[in-house]
């Protein structure tokens, strides 16, 4: 045992002896290739198992024919350690360049394409992080060239809608300045209308940029579905017998929400004047609300003959007014307006076809359910 421990001690020692300038030269060379660090790697391996059999050999005075062929039988480990080395280093850079150059198109705005051929677990890793987070920034690309495209929809359009009472305030100015209004009563009063339209207007973008800023504090309170709808409804009335629309409220239950009373009521009033502007005269706009699961369903029904499915997922967008048929006075905003508060509210909108019209959805977690968002 003892001898075991000496022959030990001894290999131990001359493995040291070349184990420590290999360390430094490590750290020398830790900035290079892969493929040179595996190089000095496997050559401080062979030094240093070269090393601690000398000073065994020399500890035991081995002959000097013994030594020979131990030195021999190592030098043929050396070459071929050093050559799968080589070998392997120069398989890992050709893969790590081939990943490197993968990863510069992505960043230069392409999407990443993944390296033919096989690679090391790590590089393999490396290689599905990068294609999973290509996806995430493909897609994260297309949200913003859509809501870009939104938002130059929406400058052209408020532009547009803005011009129009603004041209109407301006002759009627003109025309009551110089004497020339034969009535000009009326022109008060159609000046009246102008600037109540332009304030719903600036409402509307000032509830909308509230919305996408994240600054819309809600108030949430505990009260009945069926209370919300009866106000909504007899506010949209007039509207309703204007547009000779009739209102149904059928089949409303009264179903406990914890909502912000005030935001929820300009939700439903913003869908009723939708689905009545849409209807023809003598329609129906028909509103329901009933429990499914822990939610309570919102729903509003016009008679608007259909939207085009490849409208459908636009029709929540911010400045989306659809064909002429479609377009309201106003800028687009009232059902951008409406999912933004109805996600607050930890909700959700959906629209669908339904025969002769199409029915909104508005989904909201039933009381005791509520997150608060914002």
């Amino acid at each position: 045992m003892k001898d075991v421990l000496l022959i030990a001690a001894f290999a131990l020692a001359g493995a040291l002896c070349a184990a420590l300038p290999g360390a430094v030269v490590l750290r020398l060379v830790r900035r290079r290739s892969v493929a040179v660090s595996l190089t000095v790697v496997a050559a401080v391996t062979v030094t240093a198992m070269l090393a601690g059999t000398l000073a065994v050999a020399q500890a035991m005075f081995l002959s000097g024919h013994d030594l020979w062929v131990v030195t021999v039988v190592v030098a043929m480990a050396a070459l071929v350690s050093l050559g799968t080395a080589l070998v392997l280093g120069r398989w890992v850079v050709a893969r790590s360049r081939a990943l490197a150059r993968a990863a510069r198109d992505f960043g230069d705005g392409g999407s990443f394409s993944a390296p033919d051929g096989t690679a090391t677990a790590e590089l393999a890793a490396l290689t599905r992080e990068l294609a999973a987070t290509s996806a995430k920034l493909d897609a994260s690309r297309g949200r913003e060239r859509a809501l870009e495209a939104s938002r130059r929809e929406l400058v052209a359009w408020i532009s547009h809608d803005l011009r129009t009472p603004l041209a109407g305030l301006r002759a009627m100015a003109e025309a009551l300045e110089d004497g020339m209004a034969a009535d000009p009563a009326r022109y008060h009063r159609q000046m009246r209308t102008e600037v109540e339209r332009l304030t719903a207007m600036v409402t509307d973008l000032f509830e909308l940029s509230r919305i996408h800023a994240g600054a819309l504090t809600l108030s949430p309170s505990r009260m009945s579905v069926y209370d919300l709808v009866g106000d909504a409804l007899s506010g949209a009335d007039a509207l309703a017998r204007e547009q000779g629309v009739r209102l149904v409220g059928e089949g409303v239950e009264a179903v406990p929400v914890e909502v912000d009373g005030k935001e929820m009521t300009r939700v439903l009033a913003n869908l009723l004047v939708n689905a009545i502007r849409h209807t023809p005269a003598d329609g129906t706009v028909a509103v329901a609300a009933r429990r499914l699961d822990d939610a309570v369903v919102l729903s509003v029904t016009d008679g608007c003959g259909g939207i085009p499915d490849e409208d459908l997922p636009r029709v929540f967008d911010t400045g989306w007014r659809g064909s002429d048929a479609r377009t309201p006075p106003g800028a687009g905003l009232g059902l951008a307006i409406v999912r933004g508060i109805v996600e607050a509210h930890a909700g959700s909108t959906r629209v669908h076809n339904v025969p002769g019209g199409c029915r909104f959805d508005v989904t909201l977690p039933a009381a005791g359910r509520f997150v608060l968002g914002g």
